[in-house]
Formats: structure tokens, C-alpha cells, sequence
């Protein structure tokens, strides 16, 4: 028997791709939507940290998801250790564009004609981001500014977020970087949630699959809000672990014991 037919769940719980219109609005994911919202108005670019598996991707996603589809274009890529044209080419494949060449200046400019195109027949606001972006290379930072200039630097045809854990910051002080990084107008950090978040957390997350009561005891919230430091990816994943080890038991109340025994599961 599966444990979400053992505790009557009506989908897999602790999942990360809950729709949005479900998802808990944390302190941290209003603060990200306020500053998208002024970042696209405004235009320019916003730098978004925050430790790994604190929820930087699901608070964007959320965010984007307030926007009226006809009023934002949004194009998302995920960011490597390539150079600059890799970059070029995986912006120019979200946006549609047949690549024909491996050439730095005409990628550029097949990019920055789409933009144009897209600001022209649309009349929409324009919105890139690029996840991982403490991945990219220090000469690819300089790269990213000359693709924001349009018209002589007189307008702002997309605003853009670079999301990344907090190398990021340090990347963008470097000299090289010091173009790009004076158009940052707006920064969020997402700390860890607390304990009493992460029990609202779990509450919810057990609420939208259908189970009424709350399952986790008061002991066992505790333990994951501190084997997980308040993490919401490894909360998620000693959740689900720690409900296994319940069913395991055979038993219908997740305490201490079943998170200690989920922790021993992951790395």
C-alpha cells in the first residue's frame, strides 16, 4: 500500500510543482512578488539569493503567476558555466528562433530583433530570467549588459532577474561586472522560515491533499524544521520520509523517531 492511500491522501504530498494558486504565501515569496512587480514597471534588473532548496524558483513562479498573461512575457533559462554564446543561443531557443550560426554578434542581434519584434506586435512587458545565475562566468556578466541597450541605452525593451544562491552577490562586485551591476535596482534574500512558519508549512501541505487532521506531532515539526534548517526542499523530503517510516510502523501519528529515520536516508 502506498502511504497516500494509508493516510487517505487524495496526491503525493511535499511535492515542489504544486499549482500556484495553492502554494503558501511566505513572507519571502510576497517580498519576491513586490519586486518583481516594481522591477517590471520600472525596468532594469533585480538579483534574487538565497541558499539551495530555500525556494527561490516556486516564489518566482508564484510571482509570474500574478501577472495577467497578456501584460508579461516571461522567458526562463537556467544558467551554466558556458560562454557567452551558449547563453545567446539559449535565449534565442526560448524565444523561437531557428540558429543558423555560432557567431557572438549575429546570435546578439537575432536575439535583440526578437525582443523588438515581441515589444512591437505584443505591446507587452518583457521579463528574463536566468536561474543559476552565480554559475555564470565573470566575462559573461559584462556580455549580459550590452544585450539590455537598446537605442543608444534610451530604453529598456525587457527587465531582467538573475536567481542564484549568494556567490551571486560577489560575482556582480567584480570590476568586469560593474556595468550590469549598476542597473540592479532591487535585491531579495530568502532566509530559512522559522519554526512556527514551518509548522503552518506542514499544516498546509497536509490540508491540500485532503488530510483534515494534522498527522506530525509537535516533536517530530520540530525535528524537521531542524534537520532541514528551515530548508523547504529537505523539509519536503523528510516529510515524505517521515511518513513512509509512519506506514512502516504502522502507525498514524509521524513523531521524532520517523524524521530521524528519513534524515538517515538523505545526504
Amino acid at each position: 500500500m502506498k502511504y497516500t492511500e494509508y493516510f487517505g491522501m487524495k496526491n503525493e504530498p511535499f511535492i515542489s510543482n504544486i499549482p500556484t494558486n495553492k502554494l503558501l504565501q511566505l513572507p519571502g515569496t510576497l517580498a519576491v512578488k513586490q519586486r518583481l512587480e516594481y522591477l517590471v514597471n520600472v525596468g532594469g534588473v533585480m538579483a534574487l539569493t538565497g541558499d539551495v532548496g530555500i525556494g527561490k524558483s516556486t516564489a518566482l513562479r508564484w510571482s509570474l503567476d500574478q501577472f495577467h498573461k497578456s501584460e508579461l512575457y516571461s522567458i526562463y533559462i537556467t544558467a551554466n558555466t558556458a560562454s557567452t554564446n551558449e547563453l545567446y543561443k539559449q535565449l534565442c531557443w526560448e524565444l523561437k528562433i531557428d540558429i543558423r550560426t555560432g557567431s557572438k554578434s549575429l546570435l546578439m542581434k537575432s536575439f535583440k530583433a526578437a525582443i523588438e519584434e515581441i515589444v512591437r506586435q505584443q505591446r507587452c512587458k518583457i521579463l528574463i530570467i536566468i536561474d543559476e545565475a552565480n554559475l555564470l562566468r565573470a566575462d559573461v556578466f559584462a556580455e549580459i549588459h550590452a544585450a539590455t541597450q537598446f537605442n543608444y541605452d534610451s530604453k529598456n525593451l525587457f527587465s531582467l532577474v538573475l536567481a542564484g544562491q549568494n556567490s551571486l552577490f560577489d560575482k556582480l562586485k567584480y570590476r568586469i561586472s560593474a556595468p550590469l551591476s549598476s542597473r540592479v535596482i532591487t535585491r531579495a534574500h530568502l532566509s530559512s522560515i522559522t519554526g512556527e512558519q514551518m509548522n503552518d508549512y506542514i499544516k498546509h501541505h497536509l490540508k491540500i491533499v485532503g488530510v483534515k487532521h494534522n498527522i506530525f506531532n509537535e516533536n517530530a515539526i520540530s525535528a524537521i524544521y531542524q534537520g532541514s534548517g528551515g530548508l523547504l526542499r529537505k523539509a519536503n523530503s523528510l516529510a515524505r520520509g517521515a511518513i513512509l517510516a509512519c506506514m512502516i510502523d504502522n502507525e498514524n501519528i509521524v513523531d521524532e523517531e520517523h524524521v530521524r529515520r528519513a534524515s538517515t536516508e538523505l545526504i
